[in-house]
């Protein structure tokens, strides 16, 4: 009799944790998203910098934040915009950050902006829209046409079948992830051009990595924004067909370029370095300057050359 209570207590005990199991699974979370990277960012800028530095500014409906530094020597030369590489900030030690106060001294008042997030899912929300455009047109096809015959079918197997198969190198970097990352940069950059233009005068980017690319690109279709120099720091971008079209946009861009890249950058872009200067014969942009740095991108002394080089062929212009 005792055992039998004792079966009947455990089994009671048993059902009740499984009811509470099924009952936990039932009312489990939904998975949350974490928190986006320029989010991140925003919050730590708006934590460690000073007020006055820090603009929001509105690109269509999304707000970034731009840093704000004012001239500080006895003449005013002009106004900077500085666009770090994606997955970058404006206050990272990769010159952008040293650039953005250094310059104030020679005379330029400097706008840098945040730059919109990588969207990793383009490509497949691209290829999900084709392949059901596809689908759909597929099945009007087969609607519309009659069917074939067999031996149309048979002839047109062994067609395929002596057909050689090449097999293309997948790039790191679809070319919709590319394209969208353009079109959100281009849409804040817009918004920083027109904030910048409050105070007319010389306009010069100064952009770098993949940011830089896009620009140039942008500029290659001759948009309406004026800017009086463009200067890039390792501008590539990293999709091979849109990469080895960058040489030959580069010669198209209507303002005086700087081409600033670093002995030890990646091989996409020293490769690419001949070529653009052969296109820029080719196009007799008599504007366009190469210049090579050598060492660490982020030592004290490599920040100094950069700020040289770069007043070197500003003072040449205006």
């Amino acid at each position: 009799m005792i055992f039998a209570q004792l079966i009947k207590k455990t089994l009671q005990s048993v059902c009740c944790c499984s009811a509470l199991c099924l009952s936990a699974y039932a009312s489990a979370a939904e998975h949350i998203a974490p928190p986006s990277l320029s989010s991140i960012e925003n919050s730590d800028i708006k934590r460690l910098l000073p007020n006055d530095e820090v603009k929001p500014i509105l690109a269509g409906d999304t707000e970034f934040l731009s840093l704000y530094s004012e001239y500080m020597s006895r003449d005013f030369r002009g106004i900077v915009l500085l666009i770090p590489d994606w997955n970058s900030t404006p206050t990272s030690n990769a010159s952008m950050s040293y650039l953005r106060k250094e310059l104030t001294n020679l005379g330029y008042t400097t706008y840098a902006m945040t730059v919109p997030d990588i969207d990793w899912q383009a490509s497949n929300m691209a290829s999900q829209a084709d392949t059901q455009s596809s689908t759909q047109s597929s099945t009007q096809a087969q609607n519309e046409e009659p069917t074939k015959t067999a031996q149309s079918n048979s002839d047109g197997a062994v067609t395929t079948a002596q057909e050689p198969h090449f097999v293309n190198a997948i790039d790191l970097v679809s070319n919709e992830v590319l394209s969208h990352y353009k079109t959100n940069l281009i849409m804040r950059y817009e918004a920083l051009y027109q904030n910048a233009m409050s105070e007319p005068n010389n306009i010069v980017v100064i952009a770098q990595g993949t940011s830089a690319g896009v620009l140039l690109e942008y500029y290659a279709d001759f948009p309406d924004s004026r800017i009086d120099a463009f200067i890039s720091l390792s501008s590539y971008l990293p999709n091979t067909q849109r990469n080895k079209g960058l040489a030959q946009t580069t010669s198209l861009v209507t303002p005086a370029l700087l081409d600033i890249y670093y002995a030890n950058d990646n091989t996409d872009i020293l490769m690419s370095l001949k070529n653009r200067q052969r296109w820029v014969n080719r196009n007799a942009k008599f504007d366009y300057r190469q210049r090579q740095l050598f060492g660490l991108r982020d030592a004290p002394e490599q920040h100094a050359r950069l700020t040289k080089v770069i007043d070197g062929f500003l003072r040449r212009l205006f």
